[in-house]
């Protein structure tokens, strides 16, 4: 049977789930609509977007730039777009945070929704109104908090996705399970092989549990005051691991949560069991656990960390699988648990 759309609400964003792709022009404004896109999604979807204009950027982080954002700003100049027009951007998580963040600052912001193509983006990037680029290599230092009106996700179109993007959005259906829901951990730990074939219900209940945990999250915390930095589980080292190995984000998160997670149990929060599962699950779904080399390194880019606070940092740590803390820990002690730990 047909699984029924399913329509949630979060700071006013509709998240529309499991209409097909075609649909998507139900949801556009009445001014002129323009469609951000890359040459992947133009490839496979572009009989879909037709009738509009279209503005395509390359695929790959290097794109997230203040120069691309430039690049769009002169496109929706030449289109004459103004404060009723209408951005959707249509792609994976680089897609919609670089539209996100070009719609929420021209004419000081214009309306604007996404159509994640990719598990990472579905389960996480295009949701909680986050939007930004990156500058001299540090992950979404210049950004937004701005919500897109909506968010509509057809899995259909996971099918198309390559393997090796399956695995990327990964971790950060893991990283929701960790820090919020033990049972959607062992769901994830009973059925793993199913979610790598993205089987649908599978797959489905994956999605819409990882929404329930971050649409939860934003509303107590829209912009990142308090509990909304329990999103940052994973991400502090591994945007540093991002930055200098050149490893995908997904990937690079996977290790950053073994580090998270190998922390709370050197600090007795955490079982060493529970960190075995951890470290058990990401590996059986292809994901990389092993500490890099070269800490030095590592704690440079830490320390220019967007969540620094002074000579400290707020970190996430686990007591157990489903219950994170917010800790504020010295660069000093980390850099001392790092160095342990590698």
């Amino acid at each position: 049977m047909k699984p029924q759309k399913q329509v949630y609400f979060i700071k006013g964003c509709q998240i529309i789930l499991d209409e097909p792709l075609r649909n998507f022009a139900n949801y556009l404004g009445d001014g002129k609509n323009v469609i951000i896109t890359d040459e992947n999604v133009l490839r496979f979807y572009g009989n879909l977007l037709s009738g509009y204009p279209i503005i395509t950027i390359g695929s790959g982080e290097r794109e997230k730039t203040l120069n691309t954002a430039k690049k769009i700003y002169q496109e929706f100049l030449k289109l004459g777009l103004d404060r009723s027009s209408f951005v959707i951007g249509v792609g994976g998580g680089i897609v919609c945070d670089i539209t996100g963040f070009a719609a929420s600052t021209f004419m000081r912001g214009i309306r604007f929704g996404f159509v994640p193509t990719t598990l990472l983006a579905q389960a996480d990037a295009s949701i909680g109104g986050k939007n930004g680029v990156n500058l001299n290599g540090f992950k979404n230092i210049v950004g937004t908090f701005t919500q897109p009106e909506f968010v509509f996700m057809d899995l259909e179109v996971l099918k198309t996705l390559p393997k090796r993007e399956r695995i990327n959005g990964m971790s950060e259906i893991v990283k929701y399970s960790l820090i919020g829901s033990f049972p959607m951990f062992d769901f994830i730990e009973k059925n793993w092989r199913d979610l790598l074939l993205l089987k649908r219900e599978t797959v489905r209940k994956i999605i819409i549990d990882s929404i329930r945990i971050k649409s939860r999250i934003v509303e107590i915390d829209e912009k990142e005051g308090g509990e909304r930095r329990k999103l940052n589980f994973g991400h502090t080292f591994g945007h540093a691991i991002e930055k200098l190995y050149r490893i995908p984000h997904g990937k690079s998160v996977s290790i950053g949560m073994v580090l998270a997670s190998r922390i709370s149990v050197a600090r007795g929060m955490l079982s060493e069991n529970d960190a075995s599962r951890i470290e058990t699950l990401l590996h059986n779904l292809g994901l990389p656990t092993r500490i890099p080399k070269y800490v030095s390194k590592l704690m440079e880019v830490v320390k220019n960390d967007k969540k620094r606070k002074g000579d400290s940092i707020h970190f996430v740590l686990l007591e157990e699988i489903g219950k994170s803390k917010i800790t504020e820990i010295s660069y000093k002690e980390l850099e001392e648990y790092i160095n342990d730990l590698c």
